[in-house]
């Protein structure tokens, strides 16, 4: 399961300052359009087709929810903002800074104005080296070839040097220092979404709540007190099995383990969903589990106002959802609130993010990075 397209960009500029240029490009990206995972050397060669001077190139890599035809639309605006001005006669000139889009995912598109990937790329080592420095694996999905397949057959013998390496923005951001992070919010609060993202662009272990497969779950949405503790020891049972499962399974390929839930959960919904008596009887497994259950090294809340979870529920559009009340999910909230004050020893991170769009407004996801970075120690 993907959370986010990945594309790839090839970055130029012979204008000016070359490399506060460039650096300006990648931070304007990386802020308001696409995160930027990877950022390759700096390399210089002449101009190419033209009289001017030489011009820096990198490649960078994006992760974005936006399709390509809208990360193209924003390139170019970064691009114009960045004192670019585009020839109608002319391609081949000299520029402050050049944006191109050199593969998205592993697609072939042919559209009138995007053709990816670049129908030029593999004729160009200013295009190649940079691209082998953060894709070495990629294959181009036309010819078939490896980077250094097409580097060997580029037919490119123009100078093409290494000058520098620039970090990469996300370079500043330590999650993994944390170990395991949950992230967890009410029905609807965006969780799910949150650690895919992060899961994507830090090389994370993502664990994901099993709830779809819960076939007490929408029998419990028509008929809640029939099916409460049915489904809440359903959780449970789930829950603690898989948790326990993916957090004993140590990968060596990733960095860190990221959650969209920890199993104290099950104790904030069956507090509201259960009796008295079946409460009680829940708690005393409840306890027994727990004491076994590793501890999140971080765990986040995403609070959102009901008015906004009640949106989101009905914009998913999961129909066993879709008569909840607004009492319900207000329990449920104040629920979490208040075990997480009562939990002396949880690193907990609150976030209101009701006025916020992580998903398709990139200052708000980078925001919130910025709030999970502010708990590193």
């Amino acid at each position: 399961m993907r959370f986010q397209n990945t594309a790839i960009l090839s970055l130029g500029s012979n204008m000016g300052n070359r490399l506060e240029n460039l650096q300006w490009a990648i931070d304007t990206i990386h802020t308001k359009i696409a995160t930027v995972t990877a950022v390759s050397g700096i390399y210089e060669n002449p101009a190419f087709g033209f009289e001017g001077d030489d011009f820096y190139n990198c490649a960078i890599v994006v992760n974005t929810a936006k399709t390509a035809s809208q990360l193209l639309s924003e390139l170019l605006a970064a691009e114009l903002e960045g004192g670019r001005t585009r020839s109608a006669t002319e391609r081949h000139t000299s520029r402050t800074i050049d944006i191109d889009i050199i593969a998205f995912n592993n697609e072939v598109i042919n559209e009138e104005h995007l053709h990816i990937p670049h129908p030029r790329m593999h004729l160009r080592n200013f295009v190649l080296y940079p691209l082998r420095d953060v894709a070495h694996d990629w294959i181009h999905p036309i010819l078939k070839l490896d980077v250094n397949a097409l580097i060997a057959q580029s037919g490119d013998t123009g100078r093409c040097e290494f000058v520098l390496q620039l970090p990469a923005p996300l370079a500043g951001l330590r999650p993994h220092t944390f170990n395991y992070i949950a992230i967890e919010g009410n029905i609807g609060a965006g969780k799910t979404t949150l650690a895919g993202k992060i899961s994507e662009d830090f090389n994370a272990k993502l664990i994901l709540e099993r709830f779809a497969d819960n076939p007490f779950l929408p029998k419990f949405y028509k008929d809640q007190a029939r099916y409460a503790f049915s489904l809440e020891m359903s959780f449970l049972a789930d829950r603690y099995q898989q948790l326990t499962d993916d957090l004993a399974q140590f990968d060596l390929f990733r960095d860190f383990v990221v959650a969209d839930y920890h199993i104290f959960k099950s104790l904030i919904f069956s507090k509201v969903t259960l009796s008295e008596d079946e409460y009680r009887l829940y708690r005393k497994l409840f306890d027994i589990m727990y004491k076994e259950m590793h501890r999140p090294g971080l765990y986040v809340y995403l609070y959102q106002t009901t008015e906004r979870l009640l949106h989101h529920i009905k914009q998913r559009g999961r129909s066993y959802e879709q008569d909840m009340k607004a009492e319900y999910l207000e329990s449920i909230n104040q629920g979490y609130l208040d075990y997480i004050k009562s939990q002396a020893g949880l690193n907990v991170l609150i976030i209101d993010v009701t006025d916020r769009d992580f998903v398709h407004r990139q200052e708000d996801y980078i925001w919130l990075l910025e709030q999970i970075n502010s708990k590193v120690i």
